[in-house]
């Protein structure tokens, strides 16, 4: 396979944030971070067994990738908000969000990984807020607005007709 991803990637990225989620990350456990923070982490993970699944499909990584990011960001709210004071954190409580957090770390990694595996998967990454449309190469430009102008001489490719 040369220096590309293993086809494993995914399933490994998807099981090990099965046990970072199930087995460690005791937050939704505790009751210490809502719901929301259980579904969103659980969707992903049922997203990432899609992309595992189809290993041809470009949606199912995309899908995995951008649920990683949202995740990325929705766990920082969910930990910033919901974050215990230290007069209510029990040992279990600390470990939960300590894992959590621990969580939160490597999900850049496994978006690192999925993108790989998204360009692998024939993805093209571009990116064009508009701005750079004013110094762009118009040399291919052709109007569709006005006819082509039919050749003035016959091509050469065609054979002569003969006369009748």
């Amino acid at each position: 396979m040369g220096i590309g991803m293993k086809p494993n990637c995914c399933r490994l990225i998807v099981n090990v944030s099965w046990v970072f989620f199930v087995s460690f990350d005791r937050g939704c456990m505790n009751y210490m971070l809502p719901v929301s923070y259980a579904w969103g982490n659980f969707t992903v993970l049922a997203v990432g067994i899609w992309a595992i699944v189809q290993r041809d499909s470009l949606d199912a990584i995309t899908m995995f990738l951008t649920g990683l990011l949202l995740t990325v960001l929705t766990d920082i709210i969910h930990i910033s908000i919901f974050y215990p004071s230290h007069d209510f954190s029990s040992d279990a409580k600390r470990f939960s969000i300590g894992m959590a957090i621990f969580s939160l770390l490597l999900k850049p990694v496994s978006c690192y990984l999925v993108y790989r595996m998204y360009r692998e998967r024939g993805g093209e990454y571009t990116f064009n807020i508009g701005a750079g449309g004013a110094g762009q190469d118009r040399s291919t430009y052709e109007p569709i607005d006005q006819p082509e102008a039919p050749p003035q001489w016959p091509s050469s490719s065609k054979a002569a007709q003969p006369q009748y």
